[in-house]
């Protein structure tokens, strides 16, 4: 166990953003964990001519202004997903704005976007020398103009992106998952390549969309139809939900509003996780998010469609020792199903189902 596993009780009394806040300075003080381990061979796979040591992934929203890249990398992690980053600072939704349901294994937030703007973010990135890193961009909340909000951000931090994200399913911000509708996100996607061509005539990193986990069926064909059509290289599935579950124990804390996140989101999301590798045939990678807690929970999603996964949720309930935990029983999920390699894991569901 870690010295920052042993923090966890400690922090667990304090208010959410307070908590997040010491972790984050923790973490650039040098107080994380660090896996000196290498990964299990099983676990290595190649997405978008990219290689991950191991599939399980940081999510945004833990390092919005990309300061602990290298301390959460060095946690065992395969990749991380720095942001949202909009072109100006901007401070977020008025305080509180995070709540932990303990009992459902979940939180709820309605931030809305808080981060230091794409200047400050830049410096940092270009400080990364190791590791796969992914940007995630979005609108600040006054802009009229989302297409040249993501452009922006596209020019200034692509240069530095593993991968780029176009996030229009945050539940947070007014009007932005309006931009998942058809012809809105043709603009946006086809800004953001243009920025990029202008930026990486070269190298080209991927750009991906993150989707909401509320969709209709309808506009889930219409965004996979989006992605086919403008050359989209992944989809993200799915951001948090606005739902609430009957299921929940905290009730008390269902009413607040935001974008509910962790253990109740893991059946949505993995089922949309399904529809949507199924619509896109096994084309598009599609990165698996929402309420992963184990390596069982990997695996499934990995089975459902997903190349890659990532968490946040379940590490502030079981703290750093939850990632290799996961890498550990994923590696055993696979070889007692016979796979060689994630790859070979990725959609296996539907093979079989067939």
């Amino acid at each position: 166990m870690s010295l920052s596993d042993f923090a966890l009780p400690f922090l667990r009394c304090l208010n959410p953003e307070t908590a997040h806040n010491l972790t984050l300075k923790a973490l650039k003080m040098g107080f994380g964990p660090k896996e000196f381990s290498g990964d299990d061979r099983i676990l290595h796979t190649r997405v978008w001519d990219l290689n991950f040591p191991n599939p399980v992934g940081l999510s945004a929203g833990f390092d919005k202004n990309a300061e602990v890249i290298d301390p959460m990398l060095e946690t065992g992690l395969g990749f991380v997903e720095v942001g949202s980053i909009t072109p100006r600072p901007q401070p977020g939704n008025p305080k509180p704005r995070i709540f932990r349901l303990p009992k459902d294994g979940a939180v709820i937030n309605r931030l809305g976007f808080n981060n230091k703007g794409i200047d400050y973010a830049a410096h940092n990135l270009s400080r990364h020398r190791n590791g796969i890193v992914g940007v995630n961009l979005g609108k600040n909340k006054d802009s009229e103009d989302a297409a040249e909000d993501y452009a922006k951000g596209t020019l200034k931090l692509a240069p530095y992106a593993g991968y780029l994200v176009i996030n229009v399913s945050s539940p947070n911000t007014p009007g932005l998952r309006a931009l998942q509708g058809k012809d809105d996100l043709i603009v946006l996607v086809e800004a953001v390549k243009g920025a990029r061509a202008s930026v990486c005539p070269d190298r080209k990193p991927p750009i991906l969309v993150k989707i909401a986990p509320d969709l209709t069926d309808a506009d889930v064909q219409d965004i996979v139809a989006v992605a086919q059509t403008t050359d989209v290289d992944g989809l993200i599935v799915s951001n948090t939900t606005i739902a609430r579950p009957d299921s929940l124990k905290e009730q008390d804390k269902a009413g607040e509003t935001g974008g509910l996140s962790g253990l109740p989101v893991f059946g949505p999301s993995t089922e949309m996780l399904r529809q949507v590798y199924q619509l896109t045939e096994g084309n598009i990678p599609l990165i698996g998010v929402g309420g992963i807690a184990s390596g069982h929970d990997a695996y499934l999603k990995i089975r459902a469609g997903a190349s890659l996964v990532q968490l946040y949720t379940a590490l502030i309930y079981h703290g750093p020792s939850l990632i290799p935990r996961i890498k550990r029983e994923l590696a055993e999920f696979l070889r007692r199903d016979g796979f060689a390699s994630i790859m070979e894991a990725v959609g296996a569901d539907h093979r079989e189902g067939a």
